[in-house]
């Protein structure tokens, strides 16, 4: 037993280190999970450590106290990075975290006690974490001094790093084997926050802003939606197949603008973004900024530059945030400058959940419309909104079906329980997504065109935008990153302004591409201006 001794405490020591460098995000609370993963890290200090005891033949405790100090503060980080996740859905971002995370619990009601106990928690948490990282180097450090337990610990650790530099070799995978390193998130932190404090801030990374001097005469105060619909992509136009699924539901949302006394002109533009991070495009679109980097969407947040909500509030409007699909506490989202911002949480939505989202888009937009422009026209100020759909967010499922019915949708009897069981239980495919992705394209402008012709405002200016194409199982791999864009209005002079800006008549835009979604936020800028 005294010969097991040593090498039970170096596997005690390594299975410690490794379960804190390779936490995993909480599922169903805010404790991180331990995972049946490898730290390339740790392997990485495991040779080093064996390297300076070969090289300076000492094992006076000196390098295990630089690598636990390494390590105390990779874990440390790692727990914030968790932490982040699951109260912003979002990983770390020691900027805005650290400046907002007091707004944030206060605006839960947390009490100042709690508050202070919980931090008299987490420095002990990091203490013990220090003094445990200590421990388990040293016992390493020593455990190394032996030549058998030395070229056993660097033969495994050699290995498992061959592995994973080997994944995707033939067909080889290991990855699923490994964590994701924890020194991405302390080298994205530092680039994040090198490049914030440089003298000149952002300025110099970021794409100039554009100007947002003009007034919204064109508009004569007819209000603004802003539609992001998720994951519209012109693979809807450009894909045979997926042109003839939804031809019949485009002439049915034609139809509708007709009956609703207006037309639409549309356009092509490239998001900054592909498959997934809809945010870029948001930011893109209401800043007039290139944020195809998310390190400079990041750091765009950080700066005081001009956007379109604050635009409209200089020019007299009433701007609004309005995102179903928002469950976490958002605190850099105050940087666009909007007057309200309205998410799952606020909105007021009581009736039946319908998968991860909750809230089904058109019981959103009836919430909407009850909200902010039930009221005339006369008796408010106009209103600029903007609205990101989430039904065709992959993996498409599940589907809410459509109601005639507006105004039960404001109630808790929204939705029958049978018809969220239908919507639950309808079966989607992973390999074959593209029936239900359609599906989600047509229910959007179902339930689009059905509000246009008997709910919305006469004036009121619809911008429907897709802020990316869907993930590449449905719209192929190697596509560009165009998005259709739709002005529906029913103002002509108005229109006729889109369509000298490069927009063309109808639903089916043109082939070539306008330009990048930033492009569009000072072309909006200048339509709706003073001719």
């Amino acid at each position: 037993m005294s010969r097991l001794a040593p090498w039970l405490r170096i596997a005690l020591a390594l299975a410690l280190l490794n379960a804190l460098l390779t936490l995993g995000a909480p599922a169903a609370s805010f404790w991180p999970r331990f995972t049946a993963r490898a730290s390339l890290e740790l392997c990485a200090g495991v040779a080093l450590l064996a390297g300076w005891i070969v090289w300076r033949g000492s094992t006076s405790g000196r390098a295990a106290r630089w690598l636990a100090a390494a390590s105390a503060a990779l874990i440390a980080v790692h727990l914030l990075d968790l932490t982040a996740t699951a109260l912003f859905g979002r990983p770390l971002n020691l900027y805005w975290d650290g400046r907002h995370l007091g707004s944030v619990l206060a605006q839960h009601g947390v009490p100042a006690w709690q508050v202070a106990a919980a931090s008299g928690v987490l420095l002990l948490a990091l203490a013990a974490v220090a003094a445990l990282a200590w421990a388990c180097w040293r016992t390493l450090e020593r455990g190394l001094a032996g030549r058998p337990a030395r070229l056993a610990l660097l033969a495994l650790c050699g290995a498992l790093m061959l592995a994973r530099a080997a994944d995707g070799i033939g067909g080889f995978e290991s990855w699923r084997a490994f964590s994701d390193p924890v020194s991405r998130v302390v080298l994205r932190q530092a680039q994040f926050m090198l490049a914030q404090s440089r003298a000149d801030g952002a300025a110099s990374r970021l794409s100039p802003s554009p100007a947002f001097g003009a007034d919204l005469e064109a508009l004569h105060g007819a209000d603004v939606l802003v539609l992001f619909s998720e994951s519209y992509g012109v693979c809807t136009l450009d894909d045979p197949a997926q042109a003839q699924a939804l031809a019949g539901p485009r002439d049915a949302l034609a139809q509708a603008i007709a009956a609703s006394g207006r037309a639409a002109v549309s356009a092509r533009v490239r998001s900054p973004t592909f498959g997934g991070g809809s945010w870029l495009a948001h930011g893109a679109l209401l800043t007039g900024v290139d944020t195809r980097d998310p390190l400079d969407y990041d750091l765009l947040l950080t700066t005081r530059r001009p956007t379109l909500a604050q635009h409209f509030v200089a020019h007299g409007y009433e701007t609004v945030s309005w995102m179903p699909g928002l469950q976490r506490p958002w605190p850099e989202g105050r940087f666009f400058g909007f007057d309200r911002y309205v998410d799952a949480n606020t909105m007021g939505y009581t009736g039946l959940p319908f998968g991860a989202w909750r809230i089904p888009d058109q019981a959103a937009m009836a919430l909407l419309h009850a909200q902010e422009l039930a009221v005339p026209a006369a008796a408010r100020k106009p209103r600029f909104i903007v609205f990101p759909t989430l039904n065709s967010h992959a993996p498409f499922h599940p589907l809410p079906p459509f109601v005639a019915d507006w105004t039960r949708l404001t109630g808790p009897a929204a939705y029958t329980p049978a018809q969220q069981m239908h919507a639950m239980e309808e079966l989607t495919s992973w390999r074959d997504p593209l029936p239900a992705y359609v599906q989600s394209i047509a229910l959007t402008w179902q339930w689009l065109g059905a509000y246009l012709r008997e709910q919305a405002p006469p004036h009121l200016v619809v911008v429907l935008i897709g802020d990316h194409q869907p993930w590449a199982r449905v719209s192929g791999s190697g596509n560009d990153w165009d998005v259709p864009v739709h002005v529906i209005g029913a103002d002509p002079a108005l229109l006729r302004r889109f369509e000298r800006a490069g927009f063309r008549q109808g639903l089916l835009p043109g082939a070539e591409t306008l330009g990048d979604m930033q492009d569009l936020a000072p072309l909006l800028s200048k339509v709706f201006a003073r001719p």
